[in-house]
């Protein structure tokens, strides 16, 4: 049991942040580009409860991926439907990038904060924080590359929707309303995951932790080796 409150202690505080600021940033960008949909619902905040998805954040905290419930936009609102749509799309994984940043940041200062005051009682403080700092930068970085999946109703599938020509676009929002059993069959009976997207993932870890990616790679083996 105290092994598993530790785990989502480490995972709680980023896992949300990730899928709420995803969330807002895109109801955010609609509205100021001329959909309010979002606002007058109340999804223009940082409350994760109001975007919260059940099954998407438990498969978030146990399998390492996972959802919000969508910020609503009625894209004909927006001034230039079709072109804003791809930046209202884009705003999710952009901010999870900018979050994954900050971690970087927060990562780097917490390790130089260690090692200039290796105090126990401080080290008690900072290591938490530094475990917390690894999986927001992880986090982070999957919502973002799993979002940019070619598939509606992901960002990535809306943003290739907004460059195809209209014909191609309409054929291809068809298939919105059973992209998510696409998206499953994708993931869990295709090797997509394991082949594509583990790799991009590990790599753009790597590349931004860089000195620190051991400790990203001991906190990731922590939270979900069995």
């Amino acid at each position: 049991m105290e092994h598993i409150l530790a785990k989502i202690s480490i995972m709680l505080v980023p896992a949300l942040l990730a899928i709420t600021a995803h969330e807002v940033a895109h109801g955010f960008l609609a509205d100021k580009l001329g959909d309010p949909t979002a606002r007058l619902l109340g999804r223009l905040t940082l409350n994760p409860f109001k975007h919260l998805d059940p099954i998407g954040t438990v498969a978030l905290l146990f399998v390492g991926f996972g959802w919000a419930r969508p910020v609503p936009v009625n894209f004909n609102n927006l001034a230039r439907p079709k072109k804003d749509m791809i930046w209202v799309a884009l705003a999710g994984p952009l901010t999870n990038f900018a979050l994954a940043l900050l971690s970087v940041l927060l990562l780097k200062m917490l390790g130089y904060l260690g090692k200039a005051f290796p105090d126990a009682s401080l080290t008690q403080v900072f290591q938490p924080l530094s475990l917390m700092a690894a999986f927001s930068l992880y986090i982070n970085v999957i919502l973002a590359v799993f979002n940019l999946l070619p598939i509606p109703p992901l960002d990535g599938g809306r943003v290739l929707i907004g460059l195809l020509p209209e014909k191609q676009g309409d054929f291809l929002a068809r298939f919105e309303a059973f992209g998510f059993v696409i998206l499953l069959l994708v993931i869990f009976a295709t090797p997509v995951w394991s082949l594509v997207l583990q790799p991009i993932i590990h790599f753009i870890v790597a590349t931004l932790a860089g000195a620190d990616t051991l400790v990203v790679a001991r906190v990731i083996e922590f939270l979900f080796s069995h």
